[in-house]
């Protein structure tokens, strides 16, 4: 399997990977714009656009762009995270042209009508409901705030109910013509086709697009962090994450994180696993989780449990964070764990989507793909030096407590 990267005169960037006798292809357009890019009175913009790219064009209706991959068997959908915003279709391998035409066609050229703003409008305000009615999601966002106060960074992604009512149509159209760019685009294609052709089928599709455009300037956050957050509601459950900052994406500690996050509770096997639900049975829902940025990270660690059960829960949590540091993990653990993120990752790729998603995320975030073969070397390269020394300076670090549900700021003071 070959992986080539083109830049074309416009500055759009195609990536490619030939995936011989592959019977489905994947295409996806990466823009390198997300929730932490937007200005703070416009917060959720990015989501909002992605909603409305789907509305129709100059050229197609929304039904007709429904149509156009429904008639082929096809998906397509899109998401928007904090650094980038991704638009994806697969489809059968031979209709990679109906999707690459339809991916053009939104990218470059979107109705954005008024009346199209207005009614996404309702269904964004809905979506936001909806995550409100979710407490783990609502301690999660509470983290993010709490780890990067007053930074992009802590920002929901969607956006408030505050600031999506106040977003116009000029607002969106103007975040489209100043972001939607050449310079902050990647296409990514993984199938049997290969890399000429399908640079050819862009070169057609996306010609529409003004050429050139600039980058995000980003700030990196201050150290400081809010150590307490509690949001008060009547739920069955107390929802409560501790959270720490962690290395960046490009960190050479990455691989060594991701290590010890799978033998904390990144897993069935992990210590808060077995030990929280297996052995004391206080949780369904207990894990941890890394999250990395271009200048930035963090580790949370959740855990969904009764009210009364909160403070021995968290001690539990306390304990095993203080043996990481103290002992690190053993190598038995170390061997669980690196089998595991290497043999995920692979059967990972077993679907063009994956392998397009990777391709579209890398030359996004890193401006080249990292060999699959050397990815799994880092992972095996970890050793329990590695692992100690990330322990030591991400879980003895500043930290962050924050929960919902019924329990009081008081009652977690102390902790």
């Amino acid at each position: 399997m070959t992986v080539e990267l083109t830049t074309l005169a416009s500055g759009l960037r195609v990536v490619t990977e030939t995936i011989p006798g592959a019977l489905a292809a994947s295409a996806g357009v990466w823009v390198g714009v997300g929730s932490r890019d937007e200005p703070a009175a416009l917060s959720g913009v990015s989501h909002f656009l992605e909603h409305l790219l789907f509305k129709g064009t100059g050229e197609r209706s929304a039904r007709a762009i429904a149509e156009a991959i429904d008639r082929v068997g096809g998906e397509m959908n899109a998401f928007t995270t904090k650094e980038s915003t991704a638009y994806y279709a697969r489809l059968p391998a031979p209709d990679l042209g109906t999707g690459l035409a339809v991916l053009g066609d939104v990218l470059t050229s979107p109705a954005l009508r008024d009346v199209d703003v207005e009614s996404e409008r309702a269904v964004f305000l809905e979506e936001l409901a909806a995550d409100d009615d979710s407490p783990d999601d609502q301690a999660h966002v509470l983290t993010f705030e709490s780890l990067f106060p007053a930074h992009p960074l802590g920002r929901e992604t969607a956006g408030t109910r505050e600031t999506v009512a106040a977003i116009t149509p000029d607002d969106v159209r103007a975040f489209f013509a100043r972001w939607y760019r050449p310079a902050t685009m990647v296409v990514a294609v993984a199938g049997p086709h290969g890399h000429d052709e399908v640079v050819a089928e862009i070169e057609r599709h996306f010609a529409p697009a003004a050429p050139g455009g600039e980058q995000p300037v980003r700030e990196a956050p201050a150290d400081v962090v809010r150590p307490l957050a509690v949001h008060r509601r009547r739920t069955e459950q107390a929802h409560v994450v501790v959270g720490f900052r962690g290395p960046d994406r490009n960190d050479p500690d990455r691989e060594a994180l991701d290590v010890l996050n799978h033998t904390l509770g990144g897993g069935m096997s992990s210590r808060l696993f077995e030990e929280i639900r297996e052995q004391r049975g206080l949780a369904y829902s207990v894990f941890s989780a890394p999250s990395s940025y271009s200048d930035a990270g963090a580790l949370s660690v959740y855990a969904g449990t009764s009210p009364s059960h909160v403070d021995e829960v968290l001690d539990l949590v306390d304990a095993e964070l203080g043996r990481l540091v103290a002992d690190g993990i053993t190598d038995d653990e170390r061997a669980i764990a690196v089998g595991y993120l290497t043999g995920s990752f692979v059967l990972g790729l077993e679907d063009t989507g994956a392998r397009m998603s990777r391709l579209g995320g890398h030359v996004t975030a890193r401006g080249f793909v990292r060999p699959v073969a050397e990815q799994i070397e880092r992972y095996r390269a970890v050793t329990l030096h590695d692992i100690r020394r990330v322990a030591a300076r991400v879980l003895s670090g500043p930290r962050t407590l924050t929960a919902v549900g019924p329990v009081t700021k008081k009652s977690l003071q102390s902790r």
